[in-house]
């Protein structure tokens, strides 16, 4: 049960693995048993995280482990609704967007709550306050990097996993389709189309930064269609390409990120945390990128070469 709860071995940290999935599996057991939807884990999660954020303003230590806490049992919520979603087929498009705003709203939370805990602290070494710069910082931190590295690692997650699994086992959309959904629900559904419109170009912004992999995916889609032998080689070499790089969309997605986050307010150096975001992390999904673009370009290149 805990194995088919999980996406799959290659895209599941060793510590959700060992940690956060026992934990959800339990919780997912125990709220699917009282009939309550994902979704309503999903909305659950959005007040704890919200509340680890609150929690991270104060300076003082008892609040900060505090928060710690409640980012955790965030975290476990968040873990639960997905697997109550694989294992009872509750699975749905909204689900996916109210999970991926859930996360939004904890780190937003957070990055709020350690600006103002911080504005009026000194810069370290100085006689300076931070004042209006660690709200410049956090601009960085978040929108900059945060906000386009995790979308990214959330892509190509995605993309392994069709090619491990099939279009049932992943979750891999793309701009037109999504649009064309948007366009196609009436005026009155204004909340479904505000979700379809805003995940279309969630998806536009995943595809205008890979254009080596949707050429590839392109080819490959072609290639498909006329030679399955030859398709499944192509497939299973970007799988074991694709594999390696997995260990960093999960450094750019949760744990690494809450597990700075604990380590810095409770050393009450939370600044620390958004350098960590723009110089580190950057450096990871730099790498991560280009190595997932290189790989794309030489499966695009065998396909090529065998249609000669």
């Amino acid at each position: 049960m805990l194995q088919a709860s999980m996406k799959s071995k290659d895209t599941e940290e060793w510590l959700d693995v060992y940690f956060t999935r026992p934990i959800g599996l339990v919780f997912a057991i125990f709220w699917n048993k009282l009939g309550v939807h994902p979704n309503a884990i999903t909305i659950l999660s959005i007040f704890l995280g919200v509340g680890a954020g609150f929690m991270f303003y104060h300076t003082d230590l008892w609040h900060n482990i505090m928060g710690v806490v409640l980012l955790m049992l965030a975290n476990f919520c968040d873990s639960t609704d997905g697997q109550m979603a694989r294992l009872t087929g509750k699975k749905t498009l909204i689900g996916r967007m109210l999970d991926g705003f859930s996360g939004d709203l904890w780190f937003f939370a957070i990055y709020v709550a350690l600006c103002l805990r911080m504005q009026g602290q000194f810069i370290p070494g100085t006689n300076t306050h931070w004042g209006i710069g660690i709200w410049v910082l956090a601009f960085v931190a978040g929108v900059m990097c945060h906000s386009p590295q995790s979308s990214l690692a959330d892509y190509y997650r995605q993309i392994h996993l069709f090619f491990l699994k099939g279009k049932e086992g992943s979750e891999l959309d793309n701009y037109r389709q999504q649009r064309a959904v948007y366009e196609s629900l009436p005026k009155e559904k204004w909340l479904a189309r505000l979700f379809f419109y805003n995940y279309a170009n969630y998806c536009k912004s995943q595809e205008r930064r890979t254009p080596r992999f949707q050429e590839f995916f392109k080819q490959y889609n072609a290639l498909r269609s006329e030679e399955q032998a030859a398709s499944s080689e192509i497939a299973e070499q970007f799988i074991v390409g694709s594999r390696p790089l997995m260990k960093f969309t999960n450094i750019l997605t949760f744990n690494v990120r809450a597990i700075t986050i604990y380590a810095t307010c409770l050393l009450n150096i939370p600044w620390l945390y958004f350098l960590v975001e723009i110089i580190i992390m950057s450096l990871l999904y730099i790498y991560m990128h280009h190595r997932h673009e290189s790989l794309c370009q030489r499966l695009t290149m065998e396909i090529e070469k065998s249609k000669n």
